[in-house]
């Protein structure tokens, strides 16, 4: 009897699935993790008039809970989450979600403000360190499809952060207001043993560097940050006007809730491809149409003549926006050293958070003091600002694309100053 010649595949050919199989892994688990964490967030505004009404805590004290939240953040991001680029990625990811379950749990039981502020802070911390480090997994663990990527985790963050009011809705008036943030500690906790057998390439010759401010002295980063916080300026400035200017202008409620879910939907639908789109055809250049685009939107926002017209309008900048805001993420990841992505993701997230926590204060006094029109103008006209800065600080980056490994040297002195701290 013949046998039929034994035809083996290439060794080359199983390692390579296996590296697509273990990237994908990477970024499921990524993914299940990030939506977890920001569905917190989701809940948490969506429950503050509960605490008011409930426990008699005041709009100053609650608005001081989102603030502490933002300022926790930004510390982590800067001073935490470059500890993943020293070999202690995975640990990161795994102390910022026991962190944010202690958090959750602390928000749950709360009934006054101390309790409240605690688990804020704690929470903020830690979604801060876990964050960044779960960016430079990704980053790493694909390096050829990282703009695919990135835009797989905005995605899974910001359906996290929209399925966050279906949770409350569904939970928090039957079971209270301690049950949504039971049941997303549930979930985070059982997401800990995945993480914790995730296989994760650390780095095998840690920097040196304790932060990662000197990054900054790097023009194109610098200038990727600056777009970046550019974003923000949109974000936080469309956050704090949108219910108070609807309603203001007499629009039906349900066209301010449905806005923010339907906004949250392109941005899920198109993640992917917008990270995708940005690392082949350029961050610098996507980001750049992105944004002038949205400063538009912005401006036009102050002078529309209804609530209609500006649910109108923001179902298209809501696809514009889907197409391109994970840009900054992936420029950042072109320009920066794989041994140094924790902390470059860390100093983006974190200058971003800081500054939509100051625009969403100013955009609301201007508005109080000045009108619709003023607010939405200061806030296209800073994005304007921003995205000038940033072009200046990266013009020699504007065509670069490709992968991290793809990246010649970078300039050891492109400001004239050591880049050691």
């Amino acid at each position: 009897m013949s046998r039929r010649p034994n035809r083996l595949r290439p060794a080359s050919v199983s390692y390579v699935a296996w590296d697509v199989v273990r990237a994908r892994s990477l970024i499921v688990i990524c993914g299940v993790v990030g939506a977890a964490l920001a569905a917190g967030y989701g809940v948490l505004f969506t429950v503050l008039d509960e605490y008011r009404d409930d426990y008699g805590i005041g709009e100053t004290a609650l608005g001081g809970v989102i603030g502490i939240g933002f300022f926790a953040g930004f510390i982590a991001q800067v001073v935490i989450a470059p500890l993943a680029d020293r070999g202690y990625a995975r640990r990161l990811v795994l102390g910022g979600m026991m962190l944010d379950i202690v958090g959750l749990v602390l928000m749950a039981a709360s009934t006054t403000i101390v309790p409240l502020l605690a688990g804020r802070f704690v929470m903020g911390v830690g979604v801060g360190m876990a964050v960044p480090a779960m960016r430079r997994i990704v980053i790493l663990g694909d390096p050829a499809n990282l703009g695919q990527n990135l835009g797989r985790l905005l995605a899974a963050d910001v359906a996290g952060f929209a399925a966050g009011p279906a949770i409350s809705a569904l939970l928090a008036e039957p079971l209270g207001i301690a049950a949504p943030f039971l049941v997303i500690a549930a979930v985070t906790t059982a997401m800990l043993p995945f993480v914790a057998r995730t296989h994760v390439a650390e780095t095998a010759e840690p920097t040196r560097q304790r932060f990662a401010f000197d990054l900054l002295r790097n023009r194109p980063f610098a200038g990727a940050v600056a777009l970046g916080c550019s974003v923000w300026v949109m974000i936080g400035a469309f956050d704090a006007l949108w219910s108070v200017v609807l309603d203001d202008l007499e629009t039906s409620d349900w066209i301010s809730n449905l806005g923010i879910t339907l906004f949250a939907l392109p941005l899920v639908i198109f993640g992917s491809m917008g990270g995708r789109l940005a690392q082949r055809v350029g961050p610098f250049r996507v980001g750049t149409i992105g944004l002038l685009l949205g400063a538009g939107y912005m401006f036009l926002y102050g002078v529309l003549p209804s609530g209609g017209w500006m649910f109108a309008f923001a179902m298209v900048h809501a696809v514009s926006d889907g197409l391109t805001v994970s840009s900054t993420g992936v420029a950042v990841g072109l320009v920066v050293e794989g041994e140094r992505q924790a902390g470059a993701q860390g100093v983006l997230g974190g200058f971003q958070t800081l500054v939509a926590g100051v625009v969403a204060l100013l955009t609301g006094l201007v508005y109080e003091h000045l009108g619709r029109t003023w607010a939405y103008t200061t806030a296209s006209v800073a994005m304007l600002a921003l995205v000038v800065v940033g072009l200046w600080l990266a013009h020699t980056a504007w065509h670069l694309r490709g992968a991290v490994g793809d990246l010649p040297a970078p300039d050891p002195d492109p400001l004239g100053a050591p880049i050691s701290a």
